[in-house]
């Protein structure tokens, strides 16, 4: 996330760059969504997911544009660079021939990046190199934007990290819970509990998560203090259990209303959830921060943004099944904030080994995501702080960060394990910032400066579909709208208590 160019990787093809965006949305947030369309009504529910679904869309084209004319004013740099360096050359008595034979083997060499001034403008914002948003944000932003930039995401990291280290102890408590106390083939609404109520002889559920958290803290908190990065087959393990995970929650679901015994009955509206369901729903979109890691390494990018737009319609597609057969499957005050602790009950599910398998897939799966998430936050920290030519104290570097990064999100977790209102409010605020208003920005900006090197005749080729600037303001003005009324919603709802 740091601002850095990055090595681009291995190129695919856009259908392998597809499968790849849909595995990074799918994730937690999507585990959370049967609940907060429970509390909010499914029509609400559906209109909404629809709406920040098409909004989504709209600033993941945002950010692709950015990042094409981010490509073009480092080519514009480079070359700009070389050609100072060329007049320097000559002014030092270097001979032409000399010149010219260094300047055809560069050219061979370098020929992708360089030839854009013989082959036509419209190359130089091709996407080739890897450009984090953090970069963009340097290139386009000034001070002030650029620290924001880092606050925001920053905060989005910590609440993701603070919804991570929560939903592993929750998974196993819930579990450990139900099998030590013989409640896993209770019926009804067994599956809900008081955090008071007993769990091992004398430890309540609570304490038993809390001993949980302190265990995943201990084995998973290290981590942290050193580099870790995720392998290609992790990756493949991971998207795999996510999707036989989901793909049984789907068909149970449909097996149990089939045979009538649906105990669901979810209203149409209920204006007291869409803050929390407003949250989850952003946060299930997110995607807007790892585009450059998605987009730059697929081979042909000419469809980009209809391929990208088929996406969207597979996973809202996607989340309303889901949903759907969640809310009508269960009732809602039986609903777990963990869509998945739904099929630890023998009533729902008579097989053990899918019991547990479910009941623990987000330990498996958060789990190796957790370091990798801290990690990318201590180096937003970093270089948040970061001055030119400056370097920190070991002290500092080694302890310092990775301790102000692994602290807070554990204490939030030990304070709270409500997953829905964690990530109602990440995504609320952080996830609006990042999703709505830093895209906006970013269009705006690199339009400008895309206009003041290149002149006003330039045209991106990658512009957005949205290109005409009522299409910034209307996002800006949805983001900001969304910041005032999370807040309202959130002081009215504490009013009432």
């Amino acid at each position: 996330m740091a601002g850095g160019i990055t090595d681009t990787g291995e190129l695919y093809s856009p259908y392998v760059g597809l499968v790849y965006m849909f595995n990074l949305i799918v994730g937690t947030g999507a585990l959370t969504m049967p609940k907060a369309f429970a509390t909010a009504g499914w029509l609400v529910s559906l209109v909404l997911l629809m709406f920040l679904g098409f909004m989504s869309y709209m600033t993941t084209t945002f950010v692709v544009e950015a990042m094409a004319a981010a490509n073009a004013q480092l080519r514009w740099k480079r070359m700009e660079k070389r050609k100072d360096d060329e007049d320097e050359d000559s002014s030092s008595g270097v001979s032409d021939s000399d010149v010219l034979l260094q300047d055809g083997y560069e050219r061979a060499e370098t020929r992708p990046i360089l030839s854009v001034q013989r082959r036509g403008s419209a190359n130089i914002f091709e996407i080739t190199e890897r450009v984090e948003m953090g970069q963009m944000a340097s290139m386009f932003f000034n001070k002030v934007g650029v620290n924001l930039f880092y606050f925001c995401i920053i905060i989005y990291l910590y609440g993701d990290l603070a919804i991570y280290a929560a939903a592993v102890p929750v998974s196993l408590m819930q579990v450990t819970c139900s099998v030590t106390g013989n409640h896993s083939c209770s019926v009804g609404d067994s599956t809900k509990y008081n955090d008071t109520d007993k769990c091992w002889g004398p430890i309540r559920r609570i304490d038993a998560y809390r001993l949980y958290l302190a265990a995943f803290t201990l084995l998973l908190g290290p981590f942290t203090f050193f580099n870790v990065q995720k392998t290609k087959y992790l990756q493949i393990m991971t998207s795999l259990m996510r999707w036989i995970a989901f793909i049984l929650m789907i068909i149970l679901a449909l097996i149990r209303i089939s045979r009538g015994q649906a105990e669901g009955h979810p209203s149409m509206a209920e204006l007291s959830g869409i803050r929390n369901l407003f949250g989850v729903c952003v946060y299930s979109f997110m995607c807007q921060h790892s585009l450059p890691s998605l987009i730059t390494p697929i081979s042909k990018k000419k469809h980009v943004n209809k391929l990208v737009l088929l996406d969207y319609v597979l996973i809202l597609a996607f989340y309303s099944l889901l949903s759907f057969t969640a809310i009508y499957c269960f009732r809602n005050d039986t609903l777990m904030d963990m869509y998945t602790l739904n099929f630890t009950n023998c009533d729902v599910v008579s097989a053990a080994f899918i019991r547990y398998f479910l009941g623990l897939f987000p330990v498996f799966t958060i789990s190796t995501n957790f370091p990798i998430i801290a990690v990318t936050l201590r180096n937003n920290w970093k270089t948040l702080f970061h001055r030119e030519g400056g370097t920190y104290p070991w002290l500092v570097d080694r302890i310092v960060f990775p301790a102000i990064t692994l602290v807070p999100p554990v204490l939030v977790a030990f304070c709270t394990h409500d997953l829905e209102s964690l990530v109602g409010i990440t995504g609320a605020y952080a996830g609006n910032g990042i999703q709505y208003l830093i895209p906006a920005f970013l269009a705006y900006c690199s339009r400008k400066d895309t206009q003041l090197v290149f002149g006003s005749g330039t045209v991106n080729k990658h512009l957005s579909p949205f290109r005409h600037s009522f299409w910034i303001v209307f996002v800006l003005i949805w983001g900001f709208s969304c910041f005032i009324f999370v807040t309202a919603n959130i002081v009215l709802s504490e009013s009432k208590l």
